[in-house]
């Protein structure tokens, strides 16, 4: 039994977390990718494991999941993840052809998740300490935006900075002194921020199938997206162009650190792309990444 199975086992059995070590949850990202991880927060509710963590960490989507998970309504029916109204209003290309956003996650938190409505509160006030992660403009660097959380407001900006896609989803956002964007240029797998904060452990959810590799963007992608942020973010100019290089280390130490554990989707299960709409899809994504957890934890 991996290590970390066996602390979240003890601690779900004894009700405590006062066992010496510090266990942190991490959640990638990946845009509508994070179906999958959707479907993994929900499996650890359902499991019990909703007091196991000391911390939890999430890029982009993953940080929205983080969010559920935390309030307490890691639950399907709740997260939208396959309301066609919802999905279908947050996504959508052609809105590019008015230079609209094709990615409106400021209407998803700032709107959807009123109207839910999520429980700001319970996540401020939860003792497991949330960590949305999003990417500098001005230095490129994975920023942990625990420290600006106050109120729901400040909550609702962090979630919209960690999931503020590059030209697809408005301008860079304010916090604090900074403006930041999506974190997946600077820490697409949050789990090294925790480990540099003394976590002992971490459990990482992650959205990319067994077995999937890291390749480089297309051309037209790098050439699009290198020109925005030269305009817009010109200190995250590096972290874009080292993404692939981080992304091979990565996959490198997840699969070699004793004190990781990580749950990837099956080999099987559905290819989801970033920004898929199909909600028919995207619920069996949940599905899949349920699943996922509950044969690697049940």
């Amino acid at each position: 039994m991996h290590q970390v199975k066996a602390l979240l086992d003890a601690r779900r059995a004894t009700g405590s977390r006062a066992d010496g070590h510090r266990i942190a949850l991490a959640i990638e990202g990946g845009g509508s990718r994070g179906a999958f991880s959707g479907g993994m927060v929900v499996a650890l509710q359902e499991l019990g494991h909703s007091a196991s963590f000391d911390a939890v960490y999430g890029s982009s989507a993953g940080a929205l999941n983080g969010a559920w998970f935390l309030a307490g309504q890691a639950d399907p029916s709740i997260m939208a993840w396959a309301d066609p109204e919802v999905i279908r209003r947050t996504t959508n290309p052609w809105r590019a052809l008015r230079l609209g956003r094709v990615v409106d996650t400021e209407h998803l938190v700032q709107t959807v998740y009123e109207s839910i409505p999520m429980d700001f509160a319970a996540i401020l006030a939860n003792p497991t300490t949330f960590h949305p992660l999003a990417t500098s403009t001005t230095t490129g660097a994975a920023v942990d935006l625990h420290p600006h959380l106050t109120d729901q407001r400040s909550v609702q900006l962090a979630l919209r900075a960690s999931t503020g896609l590059p030209l697809l989803s408005g301008p860079p956002v304010p916090l604090g002194d900074d403006t930041f964007i999506d974190a997946g240029l600077a820490e697409a797998i949050p789990f090294r921020a925790p480990l540099a904060a003394a976590a002992t452990h971490v459990l990482v959810l992650r959205t990319r199938q067994t077995g999937w590799t890291s390749g480089p963007p297309s051309k037209v992608e790098g050439k699009i997206v290198s020109a925005y942020l030269n305009r817009a973010a010109p200190g995250a100019l590096s972290s874009w162009a080292g993404r692939e290089r981080r992304a091979a280390a990565d996959d490198h130490d997840l699969a070699t650190d004793p004190r990781v554990l990580e749950v990837r989707p099956a080999a099987d299960a559905p290819e989801v792309g970033r920004l898929a709409r199909d909600t028919g899809l995207l619920a069996q994504a949940v599905e899949s990444g349920r699943q996922a957890v509950l044969s690697a934890l049940a």
